[in-house]
């Protein structure tokens, strides 16, 4: 059943999912950031405030999610992190930072090869080729905390601003925000102005995968 409760969870869900709170989440599309404040979403005399086709357009488009995954999210509300059984539900490969930055353990795509990896349950929604992040030490600070989740989509498509995992062909891998990509180069930004912004060509990167939700 289509509920205002349901809808602005949803909405609270996609923005979660991209490390975003419901302000940031309508400044990224676009909207006045008090657009999705819970104080909006009751009008003053009591009546729920929907939010319009038109706000929800602007955030599915701001957070790369369509309307099968809003619907799912609309119906089924957010599913607990990792352990709680549900029919959208599915198991997901889960790896290690030192894994991550270890040779040999992806495929040319970007996604863990072979069998035998850890695994956690996550929604379907995010489409089958997804796997799961653990962060270690510091490495990710200040976007990603030591033992912060991320479930990341090699095959999504990336845009200026997404949050992205890079593995660069000597190892290193990193959570920044993409700045500009070209065929070329890659510009790649943290959220702490502090951290230096970092330039490669695109021949020293193996592979970038957008990050879709994190357990923060």
């Amino acid at each position: 059943m289509l509920s205002h409760d349901k809808v602005w969870s949803a909405i609270d869900t996609l923005a979660r999912r991209n490390g975003l709170t419901p302000s940031g989440l309508a400044r990224r599309a676009g909207l006045d950031p008090t657009t999705f404040n819970p104080s909006k979403r009751v009008a003053g005399d009591g009546r729920p405030r929907w939010p319009s086709t038109e706000s929800l357009a602007k955030v599915l488009e701001a957070t790369g999610a369509d309307l099968t995954e809003l619907a799912v999210l609309v119906n089924q509300g957010e599913m607990a992190a990792f352990g709680r059984t549900a029919s959208l539900a599915r198991t997901v490969p889960l790896l290690g930072l030192a894994q991550a930055g270890a040779g040999g353990y992806f495929d040319d795509g970007g996604f863990p090869a072979g069998t035998g990896w850890d695994e956690i349950s996550f929604p379907v929604a995010h489409g089958e080729n997804v796997y799961a992040l653990e962060v270690s030490g510091d490495s990710m600070q200040p976007l990603y905390r030591d033992g912060d989740i991320l479930i990341v989509s090699p095959g999504a498509a990336i845009r200026r601003g997404d949050r992205v995992v890079v593995r660069t062909l000597e190892g290193e891998v990193m959570a920044k925000v993409l700045h500009r990509q070209t065929a070329k180069n890659i510009e790649l930004h943290s959220l702490n102005p502090a951290h230096p912004v970092r330039l490669f060509e695109m021949k020293e990167i193996e592979w970038v995968a957008r990050i879709v939700w994190a357990s923060q």
